[in-house]
């Protein structure tokens, strides 16, 4: 009688507390990803470009994260970029974007990157990134990028964009 009491006492008073544990995340830790971005609208002092008009512009980035612990990680991104406008298209810029990652709390991120681009332009990315679906495997990630670009015989340009994509 003893034992028919104990056995389930056992599993009630220690079943729950291996439930509750989260598996531990080991680092480093890599996630690579791939989106789009939609450049909205850029400022200079030479006036406002705003895309989706007479042209579009679309970028493709991929990179890779990787997570020294659960706050702070080192990222770099790939980014060609293709311009449509008078019925042709081409890749009109590939920009290199090394950078730090800041785990925010809540889903946000903030990425600080460096940005070097084969049209001799450069400069800084500040990047606010969310996560708005997470899966078992993946998660789906909403991202505003600030590019502020420098260099080539051109003004000083600030561009507010829109990203979202896939991380593995």
């Amino acid at each position: 009688m003893k034992n028919k009491i104990f056995l389930p006492l056992l599993l009630v008073t220690t079943g729950g507390s291996y439930a509750q544990q989260a598996p531990v995340q080991a680092y480093p830790r890599i996630a690579v990803y791939a989106g789009i971005l939609h450049p909205v609208v850029t400022f200079s002092k030479t006036g406002t470009d705003a895309n989706f008009g007479d042209h579009y512009v679309v970028g493709m980035p991929v990179g890779i994260n990787i997570w020294k612990n659960k706050t702070i990680g080192f990222s770099a991104e790939f980014v060609p970029t293709v311009r449509a406008e008078n019925r042709t298209s081409k890749m009109a810029n590939f920009t290199f974007h090394p950078g730090l990652l800041v785990a925010l709390g809540k889903g946000f991120t903030f990425a600080g990157r460096a940005a070097f681009e084969t049209s001799g332009r450069y400069g800084l990315t500040p990047v606010l990134n969310k996560t708005i679906i997470k899966g078992k495997t993946s998660s789906m990630f909403a991202a505003v990028p600030l590019p502020v670009r420098f260099g080539n015989d051109k003004p000083t340009s600030l561009t507010l964009g829109f990203q979202f994509g896939i991380a593995f």
